[in-house]
């Protein structure tokens, strides 16, 4: 059988693993690229485990990175969300945990150069939606330093802490946080009722709502949610009517075939005093959340969910200052393997909340260097 093979780099990035390839290596024409992307991550899996590729049978290991540079400090990327079940790739959204890990990969590849010895500043720029990135990395003779102290739950070891400041447009203009221009609205969902949500705009959309108003603590652990199939339906119901809401989709049944990646939809509660997650921690945490991803409970938090938490932590009449009781500039969440700590700065400016920027670390290193291996040939499946 003839193969085609493409170098790739597969890293972990925060709580999430992803194969990450240079734009040149890869088809341009959007059909082809799919395609190929889709047969090397073993997708669509009626089975779920997609173990004829590279992605791991969950939404947090199912990932691809494009990647070019500039060859000075701009590096530009593609995100795109690999459906596990069927053959589509969401290239509509951003992924706030891998974006920890493009600096690193521009570096190893030398896509872009470095002009400090001991930190490498970069400017990662997302071709899906235009959004920035602003990375602090640590290196040593030009190369990306692993190794660390700093420790983020949810993966076992720890690692070097790389700092994301998300920014404003490339206007330097800040951008509206919420759909509709208002912190609250009433979701009308058929079945459930009026539901009262924060619908988040800016980096990766993401719809947030209490934990109680969908019969949850927001303390619940993987399995708890995972194995519920009627919850995940709810959950879906209520995130494919805030797709519409948000303008992602025209339709909830465009959004639940097509628009699966975004918006994510989360989830939070006050903290209390009782284990949070499946390790039970008792970390002193300002908010419990969880958010779902591909229709599945994320095994820690999501970057941009969090950013998206962080975004309405400092806003009043949000669904997350009104858990919060008052706007805080930063948060520690508790997830469902610990807790982490965000932040970010809002404005209101000419009628309408508006972010500045949030800030969060993660760390990130590379898993194994090499080549894919694809079958050549048409995917059954199809493309996206």
């Amino acid at each position: 059988m003839a193969t085609v093979e493409i170098p790739a780099l597969y890293m972990r990035g925060g709580t999430s693993k992803g194969v990450f390839l240079r734009e040149q290596d890869i088809p341009s024409d959007g059909v082809a690229r799919d395609r190929l992307l889709l047969r090397a991550m073993g997708s669509p899996d009626s089975c779920g485990t997609q173990m004829d590729g590279m992605g791991g049978g969950t939404s947090s290991t199912s990932k691809v990175m494009v990647v070019g540079g500039d060859g000075d400090a701009q590096v530009n990327y593609s995100f795109g969300q690999v459906a596990i079940d069927r053959g589509v790739i969401d290239w509509s959204g951003s992924c706030g945990n891998l974006a920890a890990a493009v600096g690193a990969f521009a570096l190893w590849r030398g896509l872009v150069r470095v002009q400090d010895s001991r930190l490498a500043q970069l400017l990662l720029v997302n071709r899906n939606n235009g959004s920035r990135i602003e990375a602090e990395i640590p290196v040593q003779n030009g190369k990306p330093i692993e190794e660390g102290e700093f420790e983020l739950d949810g993966v076992a070891f720890p690692g070097a802490e790389i700092r994301l400041a998300f920014l404003a447009n490339e206007n330097n203009d800040a951008e509206p946080v919420f759909a509709k221009g208002s912190p609250l609205v009433m979701l009308e969902v058929p079945g459930l009722g009026e539901i009262a949500a924060t619908l988040v705009m800016a980096g990766n959309p993401t719809v947030i709502v209490e934990a109680t108003a969908l019969g949850l603590c927001g303390d619940e652990t993987q399995r708890r949610v995972n194995e519920d199939g009627p919850l995940l339906e709810r959950l879906e119901r209520v995130r494919a009517h805030a797709a519409v809401e948000m303008g992602i989709a025209s339709t909830v049944e465009e959004a639940s075939r097509e628009r699966l990646h975004a918006p994510k939809i989360a989830w939070v509660a006050r903290s209390a005093n009782s284990p949070n997650g499946e390790k039970g921690m008792k970390q002193a945490t300002d908010l419990y959340a969880r958010t779902l991803s591909m229709g599945k409970l994320h095994h820690a938090i999501t970057g941009t969910g969090a950013v998206a938490i962080a975004m309405a932590a400092a806003v009043p009449g949000t669904v997350v200052e009104c858990v919060l009781g008052g706007p805080r500039r930063e948060v520690r969440i508790g997830h469902a393997s610990g807790a982490m700590d965000v932040g970010a700065e809002a404005m209101y400016r000419s009628g309408e909340w508006i972010v500045t920027r949030a800030v969060l670390s993660r760390s990130a290193r590379r898993l194994m260097d090499g080549v894919l291996i694809v079958p050549a040939g048409d995917h059954p499946g199809g493309a996206a």
